[in-house]
C-alpha cells in the first residue's frame, strides 16, 4: 500500500506521511469480535512504573484474532480487510460457511470477495492454512505456531516473511525474519504468504503529538538526568561519566547476553540471529 505526504502548510506537515489506506473497507469492526482494553500506562498491580515513558494515548478496542485457525475444511469469504489499531498488520474478516466470523492477519494480496480455507484440503494460496508438514518446501509462510494447537507467535507483524527451507523427521528448518533459523514441529500450523501492509515501516509520524496518540510519552535521556536520577546523570558538561552504558537500576544497556544459555529451547536454534 502507497503512503502519501501533505503540503507542508505548518513545519510538521513537511515530514508526516501516512498510509494510503485504499484497499481498507470503511466501516465499522465486527462488534461481537470486539472488547474494551485497558491501558496500565507502564504500572504494575501495585502501581508501579515498571515500563518509563508510556500513557495516555488514544482509546482502542481489542479485537480478537484467530491465530488458531482451528475451523478445518470450513471454506469463509473475506468480507472485509480493516485497520486494526493494537497491531501494524491490517485484519481480514472471514464469515465461514456455518454462519461463524472470526478475524485473521490480512496477508499481502488478500481482497474483498476471495475465499480462504484451513486445513489438510486446503491449496496453497496466499491467506490458506495448513500443517506445515503439508507445506512444500521453499514456500513463504507467516503466522507461525510454536507449539501444535497453541495458536500462531511468530511472523505476525507488517510485511513480515518466513522461508520454509528444509523438512526432516519430525521437524521443519524455518528461516525467521531475524536470520535466525529454527526447528518447529511438522504438527504445527502455519499460514501461507506474507504478511500485509508492508509499508508500515515507511510512515514518518513527523509531530511529537502523533507519538503521544500511540501512548509514548517523551524519552528523557540518562545523561540528561541528575546523579539522584539516573546512573549516568550529571558531570560538568556533555560527559558519559567514563562508564558502560546502563538503565537506571545499574543494569548493562549494551552488548550484554539476556537468553538463558541453559533455556529448553535453546536445541532447536540451527543457526543463530547474530553469527
Amino acid at each position: 500500500m502507497p503512503t502519501k505526504s501533505y503540503n507542508p502548510i505548518t513545519k510538521s506537515r513537511r515530514y508526516i506521511t501516512v498510509l494510503d489506506y485504499a484497499e481498507l473497507t470503511r466501516t465499522a469492526p465486527e462488534k461481537s469480535l470486539t472488547k474494551g482494553r485497558k491501558s496500565s500506562g507502564g504500572r504494575n498491580n501495585a502501581g508501579r512504573v515498571t515500563s518509563r515513558f508510556r500513557g495516555n494515548g488514544n482509546k482502542r478496542r481489542y479485537r480478537a484474532i484467530d491465530f488458531k485457525r482451528a475451523k478445518d475444511g470450513i471454506p469463509a469469504v473475506v468480507q472485509q480487510i480493516e485497520y486494526d489499531p493494537n497491531r501494524s498488520a491490517f485484519i481480514a474478516l472471514l464469515a465461514y460457511a456455518d454462519g461463524e466470523k472470526n478475524y485473521i492477519l490480512a496477508p499481502e494480496g488478500m481482497t474483498v470477495g476471495q475465499t480462504v480455507l484451513s486445513g489438510d484440503q486446503a491449496e496453497v494460496k496466499p491467506g490458506n492454512a495448513m500443517l506445515l508438514r503439508n507445506i512444500p518446501v521453499g514456500l513463504e509462510i507467516h503466522n507461525i505456531e510454536l507449539i501444535p494447537g497453541r495458536g500462531a507467535k511468530m511472523v505476525r507483524s507488517a510485511g513480515q516473511v518466513a522461508l520454509l527451507r528444509s523438512k526432516d523427521g519430525d521437524y521443519a528448518q524455518v528461516k525467521l525474519p531475524s536470520g535466525e533459523v529454527r526447528l518447529v514441529n511438522l504438527a504445527c500450523k502455519a499460514t501461507i504468504g506474507k504478511v500485509g501492509n508492508g509499508d508500515h515501516m515507511n510512515v514518518s509520524l513527523g509531530k511529537a503529538g502523533k507519538k503521544r496518540y500511540l501512548g509514548r510519552r517523551p524519552h528523557v535521556r540518562g545523561l540528561a538526568m541528575n546523579p539522584v536520577d539516573h546512573p549516568m546523570g550529571g558531570g560538568e558538561g556533555r560527559t558519559s561519566g567514563g562508564g558502560h552504558p546502563v538503565s537506571p537500576w545499574g543494569q548493562l544497556a549494551k552488548g550484554k547476553k539476556t537468553r538463558c544459555p541453559r533455556k529448553n529451547s535453546k536445541r532447536f536454534i540451527v543457526e543463530r540471529r547474530k553469527k
